[in-house]
């Protein structure tokens, strides 16, 4: 082993850390930074929706207001580092001479003065957008009604008799009002790209507004917890042009989709006389459940469970079979559906669209 002779003393500069070469030491640093900053990297990469990615007046707001922070922080940052390297020179350099009052200027100065300028102003661009995003959509603007449920989204448009579920519609270019009840417990309502968070309160009737400044889908999420399957309870704001706004909204309130295969006919057939009925509708059929879902547009909807799994044929018959092995601790029971029947009963809901 290497070792170091210190007069009479024999030093071991392998087993010693302190003895380490720098170059070894700066190597075990930057594999520990690499290491401490993968998980951060891993998720800006995978493509879950963020509020710095706004598609929104109002999550604009929140970004540029975070933005103003970030910078702000790294510049007090670096201003820290500045005072700590003059620190350290004036301790390790004796020629170097504080004058008299210097000190009492620089706490007054980067102490009392520059926070102040900084709080002053982070607190003027949060009132501005707080009152920003207090605006309320005109009068004539569409508004939606939004109930949670445990753990699903129930969405109602008003003036619209129809309901759809875990998925809503919005023009783009236009603010739309939002109503948000719970049947339930506490939610909250949080689409990450367009506006902030606003909680569902027990017998309150909360509102906001969503605004997207270009068209596409839109991931939201239950962000105040709320159960077994909390993490499963998201759904989907679509944003488009008006004219296809409205042919949503007309399909809204227009029957389902009428059979036309034999098999779809059977699988209506089994849905009003089984147990589905129950708890679910179905527009234009004798299902007028109130429990579940509508099913009326369930064969177009994105996902299955509130985005549990793909809205699929394989998945749709696990879920109609037994959905507690898909989301476990939600309120449909296990289904005995005659397994020829079956295929027919997926048949017939997926083309409810």
């Amino acid at each position: 082993m290497p070792r170091k002779s210190l007069g009479s003393v024999s030093v071991d500069t392998t087993s010693d850390p302190t003895m380490r070469s720098r170059p070894e030491r700066r190597r075990r640093l930057l594999a520990a930074t690499v290491l401490c900053a993968a998980p951060a990297l891993t998720g800006c990469s995978s493509g879950a929706p963020s509020a710095l990615d706004p598609a929104g007046s109002g999550s604009g707001r929140v970004a540029n207001l975070w933005w103003l922070l970030f910078w702000l922080s790294m510049a007090v940052f670096a201003e820290v580092m500045v005072v700590l390297a003059w620190a350290l020179l004036v301790r390790r350099r004796p020629d170097v001479r504080v004058r008299h009052g210097q000190p009492l200027r620089f706490v007054t100065v980067a102490g009392a003065g520059i926070p102040l300028v900084i709080l002053v102003t982070v607190y003027a661009v949060g009132l501005r957008d707080l009152a920003a995003l207090g605006d309320e959509p005109g009068p004539r603007a569409p508004t939606i009604e939004v109930t949670g449920h445990k753990w699903w989204w129930e969405v109602r448009v008003q003036g619209v008799e129809g309901a759809t579920a875990n998925e809503l519609h919005v023009p783009v270019g236009e603010k739309v009002r939002v109503r948000l009840r719970t049947a339930d417990v506490l939610h909250s309502f949080w689409v990450p790209q367009l506006m902030p968070k606003t909680d569902l309160i027990a017998g309150e009737v909360r509102e906001t507004w969503l605004h997207a400044d270009r068209a596409g889908s839109y991931r939201g999420q239950c962000a105040e917890y709320c159960g077994t399957q909390h993490a499963h309870m998201a759904f989907l704001v679509v944003a488009e042009p008006r004219a296809q706004f409205d042919a949503w909204l007309a399909r809204l309130a227009a029957p389902a989709p009428v059979p036309r295969t034999d098999a779809q006919r059977r699988g209506q057939e089994a849905f009003v006389r089984g147990s589905c009925a129950g708890c679910h509708a179905v527009r234009g059929t004798d299902a007028n459940g109130g429990i579940g879902p509508d099913l009326s547009d369930v064969g177009s909807r994105w996902s299955i469970g509130a985005g549990a799994v793909p809205n699929d044929g394989g998945h749709l018959g696990g879920w109609i079979a037994n959905s507690q092995t898909v989301k476990p601790g939600n309120y449909m029971p296990p289904q005995s559906v005659d397994a020829g029947r079956l295929p027919d009963l997926i048949a017939y809901l997926q083309s409810l669209k």
